[in-house]
């Protein structure tokens, strides 16, 4: 099998799995607990969380482990919403968000809270001049991804920081779920953001992982309350095996990640050449300046469910654009944004590599789609 939907989850790199199964078998105690078996299982969650905070150049005690990267993000929106709110109750986020931004801003505007959304130009790209515009001394949460999932747009973070710090006094929160492991973001500095969002099954750890991380103290409302673990902020009993795990895949990544940046480039590259060849049968969403893992496209007049059925005939797994709401038979909110053409809209199909991609994979891809084009023009021409 060809797999090239890296974007919807990735396979777990070996290391990772063996890492999981060691703690899971001699590690298992609580690590709140205070025997020996219970200081042995938190000595690995204090490693697991220095180790993180090294490479996001942070505190280990503003890293904080989710179960995932939605918790990730709603905890981050909920959280600073709520703690904030004496301050004012102005939220600026972007059109096309993940869904667990998307509503958990619906959820805030129906208890009282104001949301400005940001739009993207043809291109998935936010306005600096606009956030500017929209900044307020009320605001007190702005949100915005790093990638965008379904078609690979990079927002100008660095930039963004740089206009929120000067001009108020809200936090800067990123969803950096499609990005962390394949394209660098500062963390350190005024330069960047506050809060990053991170989630372990994108970067070929576990599915039930994530790591919500703040620049300084965190200062957000808790939505799980209990027993007062993870700093008191997220209560209850922490999953050592997959914290363990997160800090290992997160480490290969980042240790991968120019030569892996180097491939990526590669074949969007090539990709982006072979589509064009197909003339204004075939429309490229991604830009060619997008994140170089994920490229989205889609075949005139034709519905993303028939091609992805014909590649997965011939063993190559592709997805639509947005695997989350890949069972849903409405457009997605991030096409809809980008005004793309009615003839297009309702088949955009994503590919999104992974450290497992190789060369010969993305050629087979090439010769697969050609074959299944031919058969679909002479079905035409019939």
């Amino acid at each position: 099998m060809i797999y090239l939907d890296n974007s919807a989850t990735t396979r777990p790199y070996k290391e990772v799995l063996t890492t999981f199964m060691q703690v899971n078998e001699l590690y298992y105690a609580n690590p709140a607990s205070i025997h020996i078996a219970g200081v042995e299982a938190n000595t690995l969650l204090v490693k697991a969380r220095e180790q993180i905070a090294q490479l996001l150049k942070t505190e280990a005690n503003h890293v904080l482990f989710t179960a995932g990267g939605t918790e990730s993000n709603n905890f981050a929106f909920y959280g600073v919403a709520k703690k904030g709110n004496f301050r004012g109750k102005h939220i600026i986020t972007t059109e096309i968000e993940h869904p667990s931004i998307l509503e958990a801003a619906k959820r805030l505007e129906s208890e009282g809270y104001e949301i400005d959304y940001l739009k993207p130009d043809k291109n998935g790209v936010i306005s600096l001049d606009e956030l500017q515009e929209k900044l307020r001394k009320e605001t007190i949460l702005v949100s915005i991804m790093h990638v965008n999932n379904e078609m690979g747009a990079i927002q100008p973070i660095a930039e963004a920081a740089t206009i929120i710090h000067e001009n108020s006094r809200a936090m800067f929160h990123v969803d950096a779920i499609q990005s962390f492991g394949k394209l660098s973001i500062a963390f350190n500095d005024e330069a960047g953001p506050d809060i990053l969002s991170l989630s372990g099954h994108k970067i070929h750890a576990l599915k039930g992982s994530g790591v919500i991380a703040f620049r300084k103290k965190p200062m957000l409302e808790p939505l799980l309350v209990g027993g007062g673990q993870e700093f008191g902020l997220r209560s209850g009993t922490v999953a050592v095996p997959q914290a363990v795990a997160f800090a290992k895949a997160a480490r290969l990544a980042i240790e991968a990640l120019p030569l892996q940046l180097e491939k990526y480039k590669k074949w969007s590259a090539n990709l982006h050449a072979y589509f064009a060849q197909f003339g204004t049968d075939v429309f490229v969403l991604s830009p060619k300046n997008g994140a170089a893992h994920i490229l989205s496209f889609s075949v005139r007049g034709l519905k993303g469910e028939i091609l992805i059925n014909a590649l997965q005939k011939r063993n190559i797994i592709i997805s639509t654009s947005s695997a989350c709401s890949s069972k849903q038979t409405k457009t997605s909110h991030v096409v809809e944004a980008l005004n793309v053409d009615s003839q297009f809209k309702n088949g955009v199909l994503r590919l999104s590599f992974g450290a497992f991609t190789t060369d010969e994979e993305i050629q087979a891809f090439k010769e697969v789609f050609t074959a299944i084009m031919k058969e679909l023009k002479g079905a035409n021409e019939r």
